[in-house]
């Protein structure tokens, strides 16, 4: 299912003397945790899905994940950076084509989306393939999204060349998620922290809400009026929950697999 993309490959050496700062390194660490807590909590498939992020300090490069490995193998030299197009710039490999052609052009149409993490996570991408709106606004971890979503109604097969990576695109809007109809979905984010707390809520506001279903009863929504409250709320404090989210992987990561940081 996945396919490496033809693009030149530069030698793994850094030719930008900015590619080697603290916070270009701790931008590796943090997207390579999300990595590998991902694939911890089976929201990885395979060898198919990527996480990517601007590098620190510009605005023509990003991380992204190397074709052929596994999320659970990946480390932060690991990844490779990208320019927007197609060649890498630093690291061993190339990009899967289908994480250039979405990532890439993701995040040069919307500047604002600094993390990009796209998955076929299984609740999140069972409610991708069902009629009418993924997310109903019935369980509390659902409403940290009220207003945040939108559904890309018009799968595309592969994203395989720019126009459908700026089809993909342009379908966000402002959104921060968007489910990929009969995909997956993509989650989007100003942090690296953000993009990993919005994702994995994302996953268990779908899973209680598959679950739920399940049992064949009808789902109770909370009113429009206490989804927006319950939303301000949430969202207030959000980035520094985020923040002290990644560092509480890490910490996890660091005892239990402290490779992920090399």
């Amino acid at each position: 299912m996945a396919h490496a993309l033809g693009a030149a490959a530069a030698p793994a050496i850094l030719r930008n003397s900015d590619l080697g700062t603290e916070a270009v390194r701790q931008a590796r660490i943090d997207l390579a945790a999300c990595f590998r807590m991902a694939a911890k909590l089976g929201m990885h498939e395979g060898i198919c899905n990527h996480f990517s992020a601007m590098v620190p300090g510009r605005d023509d490069l990003f991380l992204v994940n190397p074709y052929g490995w596994a999320f659970a193998e990946m480390t932060a030299s690991r990844l490779l950076i990208c320019d927007f197009k197609g060649n890498v710039v630093a690291g061993e490999g190339v990009p899967e084509a289908t994480a250039f052609f979405i990532h890439g052009r993701l995040h040069l149409k919307n500047p604002r989306a600094k993390a990009a993490f796209h998955t076929h996570m299984p609740n999140a991408t069972a409610l991708a393939m069902l009629e009418g709106p993924p997310l109903v606004w019935a369980g509390q971890s659902a409403l940290k999204f009220y207003g945040r979503t939108v559904v890309d109604e018009d799968y595309g097969g592969l994203a395989l060349d720019e126009a459908e990576g700026d089809r993909i695109a342009a379908s966000m809007g402002d959104a921060d998620i968007v489910f990929m109809r009969n995909h997956g979905v993509m989650v989007t984010g100003p942090t690296i922290a953000e993009a990993w707390d919005d994702l994995y809520y994302l996953e268990r506001a779908a899973e209680a809400q598959r679950l739920a279903m399940s049992t064949g009863r009808a789902l109770k929504p909370v009113s429009p009026e206490m989804a927006r409250k319950t939303y301000d709320q949430m969202r207030e404090g959000d980035r520094e929950s985020a923040r002290l989210h990644l560092e509480s992987i890490k910490r996890i990561l660091t005892r239990e697999a402290p490779e992920f940081a090399h």
